[in-house]
């Protein structure tokens, strides 16, 4: 992103390369080899960044059992449909029942299909509306999420269950 306060995810890498990092996209979604512990790094992290963020980490295993069991089964989805996965600073303290389609009446706009820990899977139409809808899992799961596109997920497991020598 440009401007003032610009965010450069490769640039942050760079900064803080004492921790192995990798970055994955343009959100601001990292792979970390070697974080240390939690509290410090994500201290630091505070410090670093140009804006104000919300920080929300997780578990290798935890992500690479979850694409392991493969979510989303292989239907072919339409082409304006996009499957994520949302990750909530914890395990959240509701739990609705699932599935939910948002909005509740008409056409939906996302998806919820599964929760499982501190992930929440789902689909979403690509449309305008969509991401103030997104929004709404934060509320129905008593915490503020992050959403990334599934693929990205696939990349972040791909990047995980590299051979050490080929991280670069």
């Amino acid at each position: 992103m440009g401007g003032h306060r610009a965010f450069r995810p490769s640039a942050f890498v760079r900064e803080l390369s004492g921790y192995d990092m990798v970055s994955v996209g343009p959100a601001g979604t990292f792979v970390l080899w070697k974080p240390g512990p939690v509290a410090k790094f994500r201290a630091e992290l505070k410090r670093k960044l140009p804006i104000e963020t919300d920080i929300i980490f997780c578990d290798a295993r935890d992500l690479i059992r979850v694409a392991i069991e493969h979510p989303f089964g292989d239907e072919q989805l339409p082409a304006d449909v996009v499957r994520f996965l949302s990750v909530l600073p914890r395990a959240g303290s509701k739990r609705p029942s699932l599935p939910v389609m948002i909005p509740q009446t008409g056409d939906w706009l996302v998806h919820l299909i599964a929760s499982r820990g501190q992930f929440v899977f789902g689909e979403y139409r690509r449309h305008m509306k969509t991401i103030g809808y997104l929004a709404q899992i934060d509320k129905l799961f008593g915490g503020k999420a992050t959403t990334r596109n599934w693929n990205t997920i696939t990349k972040i497991v791909t990047i995980l269950n590299l051979p050490r020598e080929s991280r670069a």
